[in-house]
């Protein structure tokens, strides 16, 4: 590892553990997420949601109309 690499992943490591709120014990799960994200093999996760969800998030489902409660049916006296 370059050590120029190896200082912009502990640079950005570091900002995620800010941003998440400085967790204790996630270090490595930071340190692999500025890894990926440094190397380009991942998108960072802060990023939007993929369009084809945020697509059907934003269409409103048209309401159904409720059904109406059938009355009771009298008991057959026998």
């Amino acid at each position: 590892m370059t050590d120029d690499r190896q200082e912009r992943i502990r640079r950005r490591a570091h900002e995620i553990w800010e941003q998440a709120g400085r967790p204790e014990g996630a270090h490595m799960e930071h340190w692999d997420q500025a890894t990926a994200e440094i190397d380009g093999s991942a998108k960072p996760k802060a990023k939007a949601a993929p369009k084809k969800a945020a697509a059907k998030a934003a269409k409103p489902k048209a309401a159904k109309p409720a059904k109406a409660a059938k009355p009771a049916k009298p008991k057959a006296k026998g």
